[in-house]
């Protein structure tokens, strides 16, 4: 039985046990409030008949009355499951998939299927995070430590209504616990294996009768999961901390103000990557004749990964070495550059103030945030011991965001409650910093020659990096007794001497075993991007009661974003120029038809050998040429989203609803410069070949989409499901790809003519739509959300998400063609998009006689049918399906004061990855590419790992 049908019986068969989605009542076994938290105001989730008071429409509403799918996650429910942060919702929220992958500064967030890559701080992100109503305006400051919270929000579907910020797939609503004015207190000391220490603790009570303060604190270390077999070291370690400070004023029933300050700071070594696989265990090019090397006959070539043969000539070092097939990535072995570093400093913090006025027929809302965010961004990141990319740990290497927002609402109702409204506004300025230093390492020139010459039949035979240009000086038969370099001057004569020594430049020159010159150790010296964007919205989410039974809920919000983009580069690699200046007129010889002695074959050779050559030097347009750029551009967007609701309830225990939402991301900025003239037309140009006019390639188009949702909740005290089906439909899709070389970012629309194939081949310059553009991912499916509460301290818990996530057909970019490298994308299912996800829990907390101690048995698990972790859904990238388990047993004392309690994450230790990758330069091409081209695929990959079996003991107390 193929496994995706496989875990659609294992759903179907869960649902014949007593379980529930991830939204549940409150009950002892779940999410009981403890006794210093019983007088939280307006943010905690109470409890009404049963039921959880959420605010995801800013309005305190049971969540079984709010028209819209949203899963509500109880800090009890969280704390069981062992979350830190926001990856492990995962566990507890099946419509949603967080992963990181380059550093604890990235990551991506999906709902449904959809999301947005993490790498590319030009992007935004497509699921929203709000942390106590404040936007955070990357995903990755959700994996700061969250500290004392009272439950999380996942809205799914467009959200702008009633939210400051535009998400066009979902949004991740974080409430932290408010002040209280009992006085009251919670400590917690956590040691697990990788010698995890984990403290924490809170501090509440009254200042004066009208103000309140509380603080929280975190302390986590702990040893990395990967080990370094260069040094022995430890790597993707823990090393942070987090303190919160809280003011709650309340001066009058009236009147509400609460003040939040925090401060994160994170200096960890992260994140390094395993080398997963090879693309081929051969080369397809193996045993033929290659014409104009003089030589006669057939040449045999390895039958290994040649790419794999270099880097051992260099000293690479691959752990647990099972090439040139596979290896096992999940013994954790990562090889490091001597030298090189992976630890960064993070440090996330800002103020936030909340202000509630009651007038009486309305109430005003006013949130006003300001919030500082840097990450470094030191890294090996060839992520091998070969030194061919790095980023140095000189300062020079950074991500920093300063972002003032606020947001108005007023809200109230009118006649007599038929009309419940609400209006408000919102302002964002967000300035945005990138400082890189990424360098060539300096191994990377010899690295560059041997990999033209591995691959350059049958140059290949007499490689050798210890040499200049990698050409062996022994004699070979092969060559009539001659040397690679003095066959190579037989054959191409006076064409061969600037191609040698262009080789020569890009390798160095190697004298007596020392080598002088050559692409190494250069590159940025401080580039420099700066975004500076500034957003004003009006919206307004209205709730029209036509019966006691029947609503219509209608939203409208206009949005003006505008940004301004600005770039200046310092750049050392001069070598670059002076390949392009020697080596240009050399192609244009080939080129031409009257340059005499080359067959049509050899010109082919040729003009890929030296386009490589140049390619290879000014690789990412790694160029001293660029110093003279100050690179400007700006855009403009004004967009009108909106949402219409119609809900019924024909019985107080069961809710039916439809609903259209229309959402929108805003367009931005690609800030890596490989994009300078590079569409996808045409082949990438090189440094050098650039105009300032080309900056306008690095803008993309804003994302849309159009989506649809019917649904129903049903609640009851003992039992809860709630089941929607949704259409979204998706324009302008933000798709990031790192293919090797450069992140590619490019917009995905599909075309209502039939292209005939021409965004399936391997070129660049066909596939443009002469009709109209539409959308180019559709994303549909159904969820359904159930929970049981057999008993007051019994809880069952079951969601269900069947999730199409596909591209369509005949697909195009935004007024282009394709790129090439995403020919697998249409009619596919979108990366990081599983089509059936199941999560489940059972939650036991009996009591234990007449003592008052109890006790707990929690466990809880999320299956996931196989998908692919790679933007060009490159078949090496393929993660199978599979199940992750957590589970935590304990003793809890008389009201809770105190607890010990056994868990355990991953329980039963599955191996699987957040996501893969092409290694940086370390090949080129796809299994599949091979299959459906011909061409030679060798390249080598890479994955970010999730984490493996964690275990350890906690002792809790409060007071």
């Amino acid at each position: 039985m193929p496994k995706t049908r496989w875990l659609a019986s294992a759903a179907l068969f869960a649902f014949a046990v007593p379980a529930q989605a991830q939204v549940a009542p409150s009950t002892p076994a779940t999410n009981a409030p403890s006794s210093d938290e019983a007088g939280a105001q307006t943010d905690t989730a109470a409890e009404i008949g049963g039921d959880i008071i959420i605010t995801a429409t800013r309005r305190a509403q049971a969540l079984s009355d709010v028209p819209i799918a949203v899963s509500a996650v109880t800090a009890e429910s969280l704390q069981n499951s062992g979350a830190s942060d926001i990856r492990q919702l995962n566990q507890l929220a099946p419509s949603l998939l967080v992963s990181s992958t380059g550093s604890e500064a990235n990551a991506s967030a999906r709902i449904r299927g959809i999301g947005t890559v993490g790498d590319n701080p030009g992007l935004e992100s497509s699921v929203a995070v709000f942390i106590d109503g404040v936007y955070r305006s990357r995903t990755g400051s959700g994996l700061n430590e969250l500290g004392e919270i009272d439950r999380v929000e996942v809205l799914r579907g467009p959200q702008g209504t009633l939210f400051g910020r535009n998400a066009s797939a979902g949004l991740i609503n974080i409430i932290s616990r408010a002040p209280s004015f009992d006085f009251g207190g919670t400590v917690e000391a956590t040691y697990g294996n990788y010698d995890n220490i984990r403290l924490g603790g809170s501090l509440t009570g009254p200042i004066t009768d009208t103000v309140a303060f509380r603080v929280d604190g975190i302390y986590n270390t702990r040893d990395g999961f990967y080990r370094d077999v260069i040094d022995g070291g430890r790597v993707n370690d823990r090393n942070r901390y987090f303190v919160r400070g809280q003011l709650l004023f309340e001066p009058s029933d009236a009147l509400t103000v609460r003040l939040i300050g925090d401060y994160t700071r994170r200096d960890e070594a992260c994140c390094a990557a395993v080398f997963k696989s090879t693309a081929e265990t051969f080369d397809p090019t193996a045993n033929t004749t290659t014409p104009g090397f003089n030589t006669d006959g057939a040449v045999s070539l390895s039958p290994t990964n040649r790419f794999v043969d270099v880097l051992r000539s260099l000293g690479g070092v691959f752990p647990g070495d099972a090439f040139p097939n596979r290896m096992d990535p999940y013994n954790r072995r990562v090889a490091v550059t001597s030298g090189r570093t992976f630890r960064n400093e993070t440090k996330d913090y800002g103020i936030s103030g909340q202000v509630d006025y009651d007038f009486g027929p309305a109430t005003l809302t006013s949130i006003t945030a300001y919030r500082e965010y840097k990450a470094g961004g030191a890294g090996d990141y060839d992520y091998g011991n070969v030194d061919l990319l790095y980023r140095a740990d000189d300062g020079n290497s950074f991500r920093e965001f300063h972002t003032f927002s606020q947001e108005l609402r007023l809200n109230g109702s009118a006649f007599d409650g038929v009309l419940d409204w609400l209006v408000g506004g919102y302002y964002a300025k967000e300035d945005l910093v990138v400082v890189d230093n990424l360098k060539f390492g300096s191994q990377y020139g010899a690295f560059a020659a041997c990999r033209l010459v591995a691959t350059a039949n049958p140059l290949s035979l007499l490689r050798n990096p210890n040499a200049s240009g990698c050409l062996g000086t022994t004699p070979s038969a092969a060559f009539g007794g001659a040397t690679a370099r003095q066959a190579f001057g037989a054959s191409f004569g006076a064409l061969a001497t600037p191609i040698l020594a262009g080789l020569d430049r890009l390798s160095g020159t190697v004298v007596n075993g020392v080598r002088t010159g050559g692409v190494n150790n250069v590159g940025d010296n401080r580039a420099d991007y700066r975004q500076d964007s500034e957003n004003f919205a009006a919206f307004t989410h209205n709730i029209i009661n036509i019966t006691d039974q029947l609503s219509l809920t209608l939203g409208l919000r206009y949005t003006n974003e505008r940004k301004d983009f600005s770039a200046t580069f310092d750049n050392n690699n001069t070598v670059c120029g002076t390949q392009r200046a020697n080596l240009l007129p050399v192609l244009q010889a080939i080129a031409n038809p009257a340059t005499p002695g080359l067959t049509a074959a050899q010109r082919q050779q040729l003009s890929t050998f030296v386009g490589g050559i140049i390619t290879l030097t000014c690789q990412g347009n790694s160029s001293s040429l660029l110093n003279g750029f100050a690179l400007e551009d700006e855009r403009r967007e004004d967009e009108f989203t909106g949402t219409g609701v119609l809900s019924y309830k024909p019985t107080d225990d069961l809710l039916l609803y439809a609903s259209y939402s229309r959402g929108y991301k805003a367009g931005g900025f690609n800030l890596d410069r490989s994009a300078l003239g590079s569409r996808p037309v045409a082949t990438p140009a090189l440094a050098g070949g650039i105009t300032p006019a080309d900056v306008s390639d690095l803008q993309f188009a804003a994302e849309k989409v159009n989506a649809y949702e019917v649904g129903l909740k049903f609640t009851s005290r003992q039992f809860n499901v709630n089941v929607a089906a949704f259409r979204q439909d998706f324009s302008n899709f933000q798709l990031n790809t790192f293919n090797g070389s450069v992140f590619i970012v490019q917009n995905i629309g599909s075309c209502d003519d039939d292209l005939g194939g021409a965004d399936q081949d391997s070129s660049g310059a066909t596939g443009l739509c002469t009709g109209d553009e539409q959308a180019g991912v559709r994303s549909q499916g159904v969820e359904i959300e159930a929970s049981m509460f057999p008993s007051s301290d019994t809880a069952f818990t079951l969601g269900y998400t069947y999730a199409d996530t596909r591209y369509r057909d005949n697909l195009i970019g935004a007024g282009e063609q394709l790129d090439p490298a995403l020919f697998l994308l249409p009619g596919s299912r979108v990366s990081n998009a599983p089509e059936h996800v199941v999560t489940s829990s059972f939650a036991w907390t009996p009591d234990i006689g007449t003592t008052g101690l109890s006790g707990l048995f929690y466990v809880d698990g999320r299956l996931s049918s196989d998908y692919n972790t790679g933007s060009d859904l490159f078949p090496e990238k393929e993660q199978d399906g599979f199940f992750v388990m957590n589970a935590r047993v304990g003793l809890r004392g008389p009201d809770q004061h105190w607890a010990l309690e056994l868990w355990a994450q991953n329980l039963l230790d599955t191996d699987y990855q957040q996501v893969a990758f092409n290694a940086p330069f370390q090949g080129a091409g796809s299994r599949a590419q091979t299959a459906a081209f011909g061409t030679t695929a060798n390249q080598i990959f890479s994955s970010y790992l999730a984490e493996p079996r964690t275990y350890g003991v906690t002792l809790r107390g409060r007071f």
